[in-house]
């Protein structure tokens, strides 16, 4: 069965609780948006209200005093659409995902990152699944150095990261069955444009997971499409 996992891309607190309500006992897992402003153009929660001076919400969950909407019967993947994220892991780790992904584009030094994917605490990655994310004008060769230190490979069906609706690149399923090919055992997930026409080609093409967003945020049968993309498989 093809796992799949809601995209949530929040600019407010209040609009991630929404976001996290709807799928809340029909997926174990939900995938936040992190968008910084700069390796992105777009902004979303939480950096925009780290740029308007903090709030509430986040201080609390930074002190662990409160967690994310439902934290206690979802997880939660974060999708670190953030420069250098890696600089930042103790701050993103507060938040208590399940699953990180790192945008290798994002990671100015492919050296540095190395360095700290090598240096992670055992006792953290025994409990935290790391992913990296390759845009679609990426070679995949540059996914060399690092395959086999991550859980995951996340190819992006769109150009523009940061955005939700957008057409859909097919540059990414040459990736993904260089990767499958080549990686036959690796998880392979897929975000950007993925709906009911572009999900068949993904899955044909190796992929087994599929981060999904415009396509459910705005349904009335989200459930019923979920069970549909489910059945897909190779």
């Amino acid at each position: 069965m093809t796992e799949i996992v809601p995209a949530i891309l929040a600019t407010d607190f209040e609009e991630l609780r929404q976001g996290v309500s709807k799928f809340v006992h029909v997926v174990p897992i939900v995938q936040i948006d992190i968008c910084d402003g700069v390796f992105v153009p777009s902004s979303s929660w939480p950096y925009t209200e780290i740029k308007s001076g903090g709030s509430r919400n986040l201080d609390s969950i930074l002190n662990e005093e409160e967690g994310l909407p439902h934290w206690d019967s979802m997880a939660f993947e974060l999708d670190l659409m953030v420069h250098d994220a890696h600089e930042y892991f103790d701050f993103f780790m507060k938040l208590g995902p399940k699953r990180i992904v790192f945008h290798i584009e994002a990671e100015g030094d492919n050296s540095k990152f190395k360095e700290f994917l090598e240096s992670i605490d055992p006792y953290i990655r025994d409990s935290l699944e790391i992913g990296v994310a390759v845009d679609t004008h990426t070679d995949i060769q540059n996914l060399e150095p690092i395959i086999l230190l991550v859980d995951f490979v996340q190819c992006m069906g769109i150009a523009r990261d940061g955005y939700q609706g957008e057409d859909f690149d097919e540059r990414c399923l040459s990736q993904i069955k260089s990767l499958h090919t080549k990686y036959p055992e690796l998880i392979i997930s897929v975000d950007g444009a993925v709906d009911d026409t572009t999900a068949p080609q993904l899955v044909d093409a190796g992929a087994s997971r599929l981060v999904v967003g415009s396509f459910l945020a705005d349904s009335y049968d989200a459930k019923d499409k979920i069970r549909y993309l489910q059945s897909l498989h190779k």
